[in-house]
């Protein structure tokens, strides 16, 4: 079965990644102006970047586009679902899915919950019961991504079946 690249260790990641940076106008003052402290990291295997230049240190902007470039990896890129992982079901215990956003483990849960709703061609209540949560469960991880959640409805959509709101 193909690792999915959202869920692949940071530093395997990275070794996937070519970095750029780059400065950006706006707020920071000389600092941000004369100083190359936007960060873009693009997936060498499949093209796909993500940015962030908000903060004044490269460092905080390359981990902030690293998790940028997870949640875009993790909704983009489909691969196959198999029996829910070891972190699913930590983080599913009692039927709820307990994760932030911001968490590392949010990207890795998002990948496995799109992968299995395109399995089950969007039907929410089927991949929900593939992975052992309440469809509204489900629904309400991928709405933690506007993104994913835009691209949820996509699917849907495409397919014939009710958006979800």
């Amino acid at each position: 079965m193909p690792t999915h690249p959202a869920t692949l260790p940071i530093d395997d990641l990275l070794a996937q990644c070519s970095a750029t940076t780059t400065r950006r106008s706006g707020p920071g003052g000389q600092h941000r102006n004369k100083v190359e402290t936007a960060v873009i990291l693009t997936h060498a295997p499949t093209g796909i970047s993500a940015e962030a230049n908000e903060r004044r240190s490269q460092d905080a902007n390359r981990q902030e586009a690293l998790a940028r470039l997870r949640v875009r990896l993790a909704i983009e890129i489909r691969t196959p679902a198999n029996e829910p992982t070891e972190l699913w079901k930590q983080r599913t215990a009692g039927g709820r899915i307990v994760v932030s956003s911001t968490h590392d483990d949010f990207a890795p849960l998002l990948a496995e919950a799109l992968n299995h709703l395109a399995a089950m061609d969007f039907e929410t209540s089927a991949a929900a019961d593939q992975l052992g949560v309440s469809p509204t469960q489900l629904v309400n991880l991928v709405r933690k991504s506007p993104a994913a959640f835009t691209r949820l409805n996509a699917e849907r959509e495409n397919r014939g079946l009710r958006p979800l709101k």
